[in-house]
């Protein structure tokens, strides 16, 4: 999902044929990759179906509705609701109950008897696993088709003047993460005079707040994002409460959290570092700046990576780290370029050695995207008509085209660089400007010297610094530079705008198969889905319950596992503490934990847990009910 061919590096291509020839050669390997397909991955949950399906007329009134999905889903209250053609509830549960087994997530509500005849609409809502809102409608009728009252939703989960605010702090927190990144990246390895200039502090410090706020607007907005739709619902605590028992919620906490590190990074970068002379010192604080911001850096990233599309479907263990060096890689290379931006146009001291080290720089972030965009466009697209007939198809096909449009303007760039002088500038004053200096000095009285001397020192620090920007100005290969980087900036922001919209668009694999209605868990080549149903007794109160896990395709490999807990009156049941470990005793391998992610009430999921060889397993459960009351079973199971 990103660049395919490298920016222009230290050693330049001599010809913009040869550079033309590598983006080609690039491309067509993204895409050839992507007409060779591959296992399916899921992504943004999508309705499979429905009993009754969409315009079905049946004889007799169903006992209930449910609904089929193509992964697995949070529900809350009222996700599902069937409503008679006056309008009135025709279901009698308020959380719609979880009916999934084996491969097949499926969801469903009880309905009143004795329902007369007509059209019902059936209307659902609930949170994809990668923490994206879905929601639709559909009509069923009993006896004949009949008019009805009910109008069907016009606007989807997470739509209004809420996901409207919610969308732009997210476009604004990426946009924040590439300035703070990259900006930091540029001063530390590009050009370490930019610690002590203050347009490059005033760039990194406003990305820093500009990810701060934004993260803190989608904590408040994550309830009525995937909610009610109403601004009101931010400060509901309860709300608040129960988006931090979610993946999405606690990967802002810990960004709020590792922004807070960021903070100190940025501090000592820019002052600290900023006022140290000893180059042994120097060069010392910057590597321990370089590990201590990387790990920052890294784990902000991992945020993104761990609530979003690489935290579902196959090869998750595979796609999060990726997916963290291609943000990584995207911060260091289009925030690095907004930072050469801001020293062509705000510093004068910045030289040609400074901008060959970004080109480095950008080239090896470019070769990052490459590989980890081929991989990312193989999992989430996998097929031609998924690449041309979907809205995630067609946003990558124009995000590659603005990849080359970029990489053909940064070729402009490179010959400019390659043109690039460092013209010396004068520091002293003109003798006529020394001679007044002195004259007026020796002038003054003697209790305002001191005042005077201090202001015809900034009288020539800031004549120098026109100088320097009049030198500047009037070197042709600079100002050349300034305009083509300026043009490549603005090509820039449209490019992240559209890798943005790329997060929170369904792939294209995900989207045929829903609506050629088949769910996107692949058949297994051996073995089959396993499906347990373990009862425990933690010997306290309601420490009664019943454990059921899934887990697909039940083969060796990577696999998806799913947990269940029902109390003693059938319903779901949370637990503070559920752990599993596999043992195949048979060989000695294990015992191999899995620590599952809460999904929903009751419902605890993990993704990519690796099985190593076939065999009889041994599945351990722990539950604990309270602090002290606390259980572990355990069943075999054949997998593989």
């Amino acid at each position: 999902m990103s660049a395919t061919a490298p920016y222009p590096g230290p050693s330049p291509i001599r010809r913009p044929l040869a550079a033309a020839a590598l983006l080609a050669a690039l491309a067509g390997l993204v895409f050839g990759l992507l007409l060779a397909g591959a296992g399916p991955a899921s992504a943004h949950a999508a309705l499979t179906g429905s009993d009754p399906s969409d315009g079905a007329v049946v004889d007799t009134a169903p006992k209930q509705v449910t609904l089929s999905f193509s992964e697995a889903i949070a529900v809350g209250d009222d996700s599902i609701r069937v409503l008679d053609p006056s309008g009135k509830r025709a279901d009698t549960d308020a959380e719609p109950r979880d009916l999934s087994e084996g491969g097949t997530v499926r969801y469903g509500v009880s309905l009143h008897s004795g329902l007369p005849d007509g059209t019902y609409t059936v209307a659902w809502q609930a949170i994809s696993a990668d923490s994206h809102p879905i929601s639709g409608a559909f009509t069923f009728s009993i006896g004949a088709p009949s008019d009805t009252t009910v109008a069907l939703p016009s606007q989807e989960a997470g739509g209004g003047p809420v996901g409207v605010v919610y969308d732009i702090a997210r476009y604004t927190a990426y946009g924040g993460f590439v300035l703070l990144v990259g900006g930091s990246v540029f001063v530390l390895v590009c050009w370490r005079g930019g610690a002590t200039a203050l347009p490059m502090q005033r760039l990194v410090v406003r990305g820093w707040l500009a990810l701060t706020a934004a993260t803190l607007v989608m904590l408040l907005l994550r309830n009525p994002y995937t909610g009610s739709g109403k601004f009101a619902d931010a400060f509901d605590l309860a709300g608040l409460q129960s988006v931090l028992d979610t993946k999405p919620g606690a990967a802002l906490v810990s960004r709020l959290l590792l922004l807070g590190a960021a903070a100190l990074f940025i501090a000592v970068l820019f002052g600290t570092y900023a006022r140290r002379e000893d180059e042994r010192e120097k060069k010392d604080l910057t590597f321990g700046l370089a590990v201590g911001g990387g790990v920052v850096a890294t784990g902000i990233a991992a945020t993104w990576a761990m609530s979003e599309h690489a935290s579902t479907g196959i090869q998750a263990n595979i796609a999060m780290p990726v997916d963290v060096l291609h943000l990584l890689a995207v911060a260091a290379w289009l925030g690095g370029l907004a930072s050469l931006l801001v020293a062509l146009y705000r510093t004068p001291d910045i030289g040609s050695a400074a901008v060959r080290r970004f080109s480095a720089v950008a080239f090896g972030s470019v070769v990052v995207l490459a590989a980890t965009g081929i991989y990312q466009s193989w999992r989430q697209v996998g097929s031609w008509s998924a690449l041309t007939g979907t809205r995630y198809g067609q946003l990558l096909i124009l995000k590659v085209a603005l990849i080359a449009v970029l990489l053909a303007v940064a070729w402009f760039s490179r010959r400019w660089t390659g043109r690039l002088t460092d013209p010396a500038v004068a520091s002293e004053e003109a003798p006529g400007d020394t001679a007044e200096s002195e004259s007026e000095s020796e002038d003054a009285p003697a209790d305002v010297a001191p005042e005077r001397a201090a202001q015809l020192a900034r009288q020539r620090a800031a004549l120098t610094a026109t100088k320097k920007k009049r030198i500047r100005d009037a070197d042709p290969e600079r100002s050349g530079l300034r305009r083509s980087v300026l043009a490549e900036a603005a090509v820039a922001v449209v490019l992240l705008a559209v890798t943005t919209m790329l997060t929170s668009t369904e792939p294209g694999r995900t989207e045929e198969e829903a609506a050629s209605g088949t769910p996107s868990a692949s058949a297994p080549a051996a073995g089959g889905p396993v499906n347990l149903k373990m009862p425990f007794d933690t010997g306290g109160q309601n420490g009664k319950g019943t454990v059921r896990i899934d887990i697909e395709p039940g083969r060796t490999g990577s696999n998806d596992l799913h947990v269940w807990i029902d109390g003693s009156d059938g319903k779901p049941m949370d637990v503070p503490e559920l752990k599993l470990a596999l043992t195949l005793e048979s060989k000695d391998i294990g015992p191999l934990p899995v620590v599952p992610d809460r999904l929903a009430e009751g419902h605890w999921s993990a993704s990519a847990v690796q099985i190593p060889m076939a065999g009889d397993w041994k599945i351990d459960v722990t539950v604990r009910t309270s602090d002290i009351d606390q259980v572990t079973i355990d069943k075999n199971a054949k997998i593989g």
